[in-house]
């Protein structure tokens, strides 16, 4: 289906947002460099967002859904309800790589930087926050239901929880203040993050 008029120019707006969160970051970015960003008055950026916390929720929820989005195109892996098929070592192999790729992206990882950030002291971003990590870890745990189906709902679960941990700590540790990680880091992880989705 194709966007309309005003559908085009809120993405417009909303990719200049992000743009300017990664390069400016989230304490210097005001409505003025957003609209500045986007070659429009504040006022015609009001009319879409009327309060900065309306525009930022929104790149939020495009961005963190853009992620999970990507996270299933990339891999391959069909988890839609009416599919059942296993999830063997190398689709985990697949998935694992992808996302370790996506995260050490030098721009993704200042957005998701920037992300927590403004969800330490913003309630409503960080309920979109939570949203997305709920529904990242019930992907992970579609994942694990696939590679492991014996194993009990619980179990599932903290293995997805853990799994996404691991990951969260991918991105701090390539947000470049945490230092560089050693040669073959991501060779443990890979074989880390494997065994919690295969292990009996």
């Amino acid at each position: 289906m194709k966007a309309n008029k005003g559908e085009l120019r809120r993405i417009m707006l909303l990719e200049a947002a992000e743009q300017v969160l990664v390069t400016s970051g989230n304490a210097t970015a005001t409505m003025r460099n957003f609209a500045a960003a986007a070659h429009v008055s504040i006022g015609h950026l009001q009319y879409y967002f009327p309060a900065r916390s309306d525009l930022l929720q929104a790149v939020l929820q495009r961005v963190l859904h853009r992620s999970l989005a990507w996270m299933r195109e990339t891999t391959g892996i069909d988890l839609d309800a009416g599919s059942n098929g296993p999830v063997s070592r190398d689709d985990s192999h697949r998935l694992v790589v992808a996302i370790m790729q996506q995260q050490t992206d030098p721009t993704v990882v200042r957005l998701y930087v920037e992300i927590w950030a403004m969800a330490a002291s913003d309630e409503e971003i960080a309920a979109v926050l939570r949203e997305f990590y709920s529904e990242y870890v019930r992907y992970v745990e579609r994942v694990i239901e696939r590679a492991r189906p014996g194993l009990a709902r619980g179990a599932r679960r903290a293995r997805a929880h853990s799994v996404v941990t691991i990951f969260e700590g991918v991105v701090i540790m390539s947000a470049g203040f945490a230092g560089q990680r050693p040669t073959g880091t991501d060779m443990v992880l890979l074989g880390a993050i494997q065994d919690v989705i295969h292990r009996p």
